[in-house]
């Protein structure tokens, strides 16, 4: 059985697997990004040519889903920083997993979720922030209750639904496709010898193209839904 390791501080338990793969993924963005943005010029290079890519592409998924103007200045950096650390997480446990006997070390840190919790926790903060400066606290509260009153608790109900279909469709689809590759890599490989390894090969292969492709899926649509949700408190119905 999987296990992760695990240490409490203070009456709270960390988990040291999640905390090891979050923290590997942050320097991995950190690097790309400063090289991929060095030596900016006024005709870009390569590299410059993919940031810019990758900046226009969040900046779209933002305007796309935020009509407040003021908004979308401050959620443009948010929204490319979130896919890029979303992206490289969903990838990390396709390529590279590192085990010592039990316990796993190194996974996908959205393979937890814990991690895509705290995701959607920044969403909806982030979300609760912009539309109490947009309408004030009072005027924010008072929108869970239009157009009628008895909306108010299924607006509140609806809140909790948002943070769990938020985080638990992206937990799903990466904790799945590891767990196939894991079945295929330690159970069909070598179920039957030779005969099986050979199928498995390209299987995992076929597999893990596939899973790059969702995990890639899941980046973008995680962004476009804290888009959403961010652009909804900002707007009136």
């Amino acid at each position: 059985m999987e296990k992760s390791f695990v240490f409490k501080f203070l009456g709270l338990s960390f988990d040291l697997t999640g905390i090891i793969g979050s923290t590997l993924m942050a320097l991995v963005v950190l690097f790309v990004c400063i090289w991929l943005s060095r030596k900016v010029e006024m005709k870009p290079n390569k590299r410059q040519n993919v940031i810019e890519y990758l900046l226009d592409f969040t900046d779209g998924i933002v305007k796309d889903n935020v009509s407040d103007k003021d908004a979308q200045k401050h959620l443009s950096l948010y929204a490319f920083v979130l896919f890029l650390f979303i992206w490289f997480m969903n990838m990390l446990g396709l390529f590279m997993e590192v085990k010592v006997g039990d316990w796993t070390v190194v996974k996908s840190p959205t393979a937890d979720p814990v991690t895509t919790m705290s995701f959607a926790m920044m969403t909806l903060l982030l979300s609760f922030t912009f539309g109490m400066q947009k309408f004030g606290v009072g005027g924010y509260w008072r929108n869970y209750a239009s157009p009628v009153g008895f909306l108010f608790p299924i607006n509140i109900i609806e809140e909790i639904t948002n943070f769990l279909t938020l985080s638990l469709r992206l937990y799903g689809n990466i904790y799945a496709g590891e767990v196939l590759l894991t079945l295929i890599g330690n159970r069909l490989a070598v179920s039957f010898g030779l005969p099986t390894m050979i199928l498995a090969a390209p299987l995992a292969m076929i597999w893990q193209a596939f899973s790059v492709f969702i995990g890639s899926i899941q980046a973008y649509v995680f962004v476009t839904l804290s888009m959403v949700y961010i652009g909804r408190k900002v707007t009136k119905e």
